[in-house]
This record gives C-alpha cells, sequence and structure tokens, in this order.
C-alpha cells in the first residue's frame, strides 16, 4: 500500500533522528557580492564550515533503466557512482514514517556538471503528481543542463526527445539562449551555455549546472539559500513575465525570478568537474504554487531532492540550526552505498524542498581496480589530480 505525507509537525516527530531543535536586506546581499565572503563564514566566524557546491539532482523515476538510457544518450549521464537497492529510513520523515526501499545510481558525465542520483521505488509503485508541474510551484521544478553549443545541443535534443523537447530556441530574461524538454516521465530540464569544462569528449551535453526552485516566499528562502548555503551572489532578480516559459501552465503570469551562484565557491575534490553550480528561486506573484509532492511522497515521480557537497558537518549543522534550518535527520556517522562512503544529513527549505547535505569521505575511482579515494585525508580545498579524475572513464557505460 502506498503510503501519503503525516503534516509538518507531525513529519518532524517521525524522523528517528531528527534534532528537533525577511529575506536578508538588500544591502546585506549587495555586501555579500561585493566582499566575495566565503561561505563558511558568513553566518559566524566562529564556525568552520563550507558548502563546495551542488554535487547532484534526485530524479524518480517510473522505470530505472529506460531513465538511466534517456540521461545516457540525451546528456551522455555515462559515468555510475553507484547502484544499488537500499532501504532508505533517514526519508521516513517524507514517506509517512514508513521505510521505502528504492534503487538509486549516481551518474555524470565526466566533461563537467554535477551528477543525477536517478531513482526508482521499490517496494511500492510511484507515481506521478496529479497535475502538470509549472513554474511557481514549490519544490524543484527543473533542472538546468550544460551545453558548449546551444544550436548543435538542440538538434540533439530534439532527435531524441522528439515533441516533447522545444521546437525553436528561446532567450532567457537575461539574454541568454536556451530551450526546454521533458524525460519520459515528465520532468522539466532547461538547457543552457556554460564556459567551465574539465574535458571534451563530442558530447553535445554536459552534466547538470543548477535548478529551479519554486518558493512561497523569497525572503525566507533568500535567508537559507544566500546567507547559510552561500549562493550569494544574485545574477538577475525581476518580477514579470518570463518570454522563455512561453507554453508552460500560467505562462502568462507574472514572476519573481532570482538566479544566484555562489561568489566565492569551494574547490574540493570535484570542483574542477562540476564547475561552477546555480540555484533559480522562483515566487509565483498571481497564485499560490502547489507543493509538487503535495498528497505524494518521496520517491514518487519528480525531482526528489537537491544534494549539496559540503565539509564540515558539525559546524555546518550549527549554522543551519541558528536559522531555524536544523539538520531533520543525520546518519550521524558514514553510510555506505556500494563502495561509497558518505556522512549524510537533512533539512527542509521554507517550503519543504528536501535538501541532502553530503560529506564524501570514501568514493570509487575505478572500482573494479580497487582504487579507491578517502577524501578525508585531502584537504577541504584541494582538488583531485585531473589524471584520477580522468580515469573515471574507465567506468564509462555504453549502449
Amino acid at each position: 500500500m502506498v503510503v501519503r505525507p503525516l503534516p509538518r509537525l507531525e513529519r518532524q516527530a517521525q524522523c528517528a533522528n531528527c534534532l528537533l531543535k525577511s529575506r536578508p536586506s538588500r544591502s546585506l546581499v549587495r555586501l555579500h557580492r561585493l566582499r566575495k565572503i566565503p561561505p563558511q563564514r558568513m553566518s559566524n566566524s566562529s564556525l568552520d564550515y563550507r558548502i563546495q557546491g551542488m554535487q547532484h539532482i534526485g530524479v524518480a523515476t517510473s522505470d530505472m533503466d529506460q531513465s538511466l538510457k534517456f540521461f545516457r544518450q540525451l546528456f551522455g549521464m555515462d559515468i555510475p557512482f553507484f547502484d544499488s537497492v537500499q532501504a532508505a529510513p533517514l526519508m521516513d520523515s517524507h514517506t509517512r514514517g514508513e521505510t521505502i526501499t528504492k534503487r538509486a545510481s549516481m551518474v555524470m558525465n565526466l566533461q563537467g556538471g554535477c551528477a543525477l542520483e536517478v531513482l526508482r521505488a521499490d517496494s511500492f509503485e510511484p507515481v506521478p503528481a496529479g497535475w502538470e508541474i509549472a513554474p511557481g510551484d514549490l519544490g524543484i521544478t527543473a533542472v538546468q543542463m550544460k551545453t558548449r553549443d546551444i544550436h548543435k545541443m538542440h538538434a540533439h535534443a530534439r532527435s531524441i526527445a522528439g515533441d516533447s523537447c522545444d521546437q525553436t530556441l528561446r532567450d532567457t530574461p537575461w539574454g541568454a539562449a536556451t530551450f526546454y524538454l521533458k524525460d519520459p516521465d515528465g520532468n522539466r530540464f532547461q538547457v543552457l551555455e556554460a564556459d567551465d569544462w574539465f574535458e571534451n569528449n563530442g558530447h553535445p551535453s554536459g552534466g547538470v549546472m543548477g535548478c529551479t526552485i519554486g518558493v512561497s516566499d523569497m525572503d525566507a528562502a533568500l535567508k537559507l539559500y544566500a546567507d547559510v548555503l552561500g549562493f550569494d551572489q544574485v545574477l538577475h532578480d525581476a518580477t514579470g513575465t518570463q518570454a522563455d516559459w512561453d507554453g508552460m501552465p500560467h505562462c502568462t503570469e507574472s514572476f519573481r525570478r532570482v538566479r544566484l551562484t555562489q561568489s566565492a565557491p569551494g574547490a574540493g575534490g570535484f570542483g574542477k568537474l562540476t564547475g561552477r553550480t546555480y540555484v533559480e528561486l522562483v515566487q509565483a506573484i498571481d497564485r499560490k504554487g502547489s507543493f509538487i509532492f503535495k498528497d505524494r511522497i518521496w520517491c514518487d515521480i519528480g525531482f526528489a531532492h537537491l544534494g549539496f557537497d559540503v565539509r564540515g558537518m558539525a559546524d555546518l549543522g550549527t549554522a543551519l540550526d541558528k536559522e531555524g534550518f536544523g539538520f531533520r535527520c543525520d546518519t550521524a556517522d558514514a553510510i555506505g552505498m556500494g563502495e561509497t562512503k558518505v556522512h549524510c544529513t537533512y533539512i527542509d527549505d521554507p517550503d519543504e524542498c528536501w535538501l541532502e547535505m553530503i560529506e564524501v569521505y570514501k568514493v570509487p575511482i575505478i572500482e573494479k581496480w580497487g582504487l579507491f579515494l578517502d577524501v578525508q585525508k585531502r584537504g577541504a580545498d584541494e582538488p583531485l589530480p585531473r589524471w584520477m579524475l580522468k580515469a573515471l572513464r574507465f567506468s564509462r557505460v555504453k549502449d
């Protein structure tokens, strides 16, 4: 039987490891931009934590193998880090207190960009939202993928996604050419050009560069994403209709759209590979957006969560708790996903968008050769050698 979510306060009580414990002023956001305050120092000078940047987006699907193949062919996401079936007790607070089982596979594009964690519920049959998710709905409504050449990528996407892809390019409010498409489950992706790349293997697409998150109160959302998580550099902030959303539900309505990046992104082991990342916050002005997982649970179809790569988990927890975003759940130690070892914690943004904080301890470089990386032995800003990152190509999955 598929379980459905409890109200927010009841879900907090269900989480076994839960700690239970106005928008920042324009001058504050501007100060962060101009002084380039490192994100780990923004909330409290005595705390030492770093948000290296975005690590991955979780996308829950109805057919795991079909989706993995689709993402390999369309986006070149052909480097797997793990693929395992496990219980997910840490998600109990978003699955009505009942532990589900799911299959998860983390995949990347070695040209550059962040990962996708592709999910498929194993203990229940996942269902989609009962409406077409639109900009301004609450939660992750679109994932942004990077490309070197928007025209080449558009032709490639049309050849694979067909009518699920925009047939013409359009411009964002800040003047960038873009287009949108949907995966087989109706999850929306946006493609934008980028100039930060790790290597070139000829595929027209790179990996994840950001996501669009619907919020009900921009002031409250900026308090978390800008002040605590360090996405403090405002690249675009305007209210009105959005020309690049033409044809989407509610496209004639007004939205406030704020595009953020980090003024001082962390380098970290995978920094050269993931590149710069972006968070776009969208508030619907003419209506109240619906939560994308309304009447559904985590691992039903949709963009399930946003994961950040962090160092200094304990101090980050202190900073988040101080601002009212304390850990909902905490592994409190390293957990294993195959040969990958990580420490994970989870929080909600003000609209219950599920955010995951990941401190990586051990990752496979070439698992079949027994080559692994112990991240704890490296400095927080020490990048991995290029040869080691390039060695990931030996694990590439080919169709």
